[in-house]
C-alpha cells in the first residue's frame, strides 16, 4: 500500500517513485477553522440592510457600521438612478416638450403614438407596459396621435418615435413588417434594442 507509513515506502518517496506523503496535522485543521471565522466575520455584515445595521451599533465598531452604512447607501442610489422609470406613461400634448424633447437629453425616450379605436394600438401598448417594467433606464410613453402631430392620419397608426440625445433618432410607422396583430414582444424588444433606445444589460 502505498500510503502505509513504512520504511520501504519511504525509501521509495525519497527516490521520488512514491509521491510524498501529505500528512494533515492538528494544527492544521485549526489553522483552517480559524481562517474560516475570520472570513466569516470580515463579511457578516454584507447582506445585512440599514435598519439591521442600526441594531448593531452597540456590539460593532461605529467607523466599520458607518462604512458599511454608506457602501449601502451608495447601493440603493445607484439602483434608484438604474430604475428611473418602469412604466407606459400616458401623456398630453402640453407635456410633450417637458416629458419628451427636453427629458430626452438624459435617457431615451420611447413614445407610442395610438388612439384607442386600433387593435394593433393596443396590442403596442400591452407590449410596451412589458418592456416598461424590464427596461426600467428607458422611459415609455403613449399620447394619443392627434395631440402629438394635429391631422395626423390613422392610417400611420401605431407609430413609434424614439428620442435620445434631445432629438428623434428613429422612428417606426405601422406595425406591418412585423405582421400587424401577430406583432410579438420580442420583435418590438429587438427593433428598440436595434436603435439603441433600451441596452440589453437592462434587463
Amino acid at each position: 500500500d502505498p500510503n502505509e507509513d513504512t520504511e520501504w515506502n519511504d525509501i521509495l518517496r525519497k527516490h521520488g517513485i512514491l509521491p510524498q506523503q501529505i500528512k494533515i496535522t492538528q494544527n492544521d485543521i485549526y489553522d483552517s477553522a480559524v481562517e474560516k471565522a475570520r472570513e466569516e466575520h470580515e463579511h457578516r455584515l454584507d447582506n445585512l440592510d440599514l435598519d439591521e445595521l442600526d441594531e448593531l451599533e452597540d456590539d460593532e465598531d461605529e467607523e466599520i457600521l458607518n462604512q458599511y452604512r454608506a457602501q449601502r447607501l451608495a447601493e440603493m442610489k445607484a439602483e434608484l438612478a438604474n430604475d428611473k422609470f418602469g412604466e407606459l406613461i400616458h401623456i398630453s400634448e402640453p407635456d410633450y416638450k417637458r416629458e419628451v424633447t427636453l427629458a430626452s437629453r438624459e435617457s431615451w425616450i420611447v413614445v407610442h403614438l395610438f388612439r384607442d379605436s386600433i387593435p394593433e394600438c393596443k396590442l403596442l401598448n400591452r407590449h410596451l407596459s412589458v418592456l416598461a417594467k424590464q427596461y426600467k433606464q428607458t422611459k415609455f410613453a403613449k399620447i394619443v396621435s392627434v395631440e402629438c402631430i394635429h391631422n395626423y392620419p390613422d392610417a400611420n397608426l401605431p407609430t413609434i418615435l424614439v428620442y435620445g440625445k434631445g432629438d428623434m433618432q428613429a422612428q417606426l410607422v405601422r406595425l406591418d413588417k412585423f405582421g400587424g396583430m401577430r406583432t410579438r414582444k420580442k420583435d418590438i424588444e429587438t427593433y428598440l434594442k436595434d436603435v439603441g433606445a433600451i441596452d440589453p444589460a437592462q434587463k
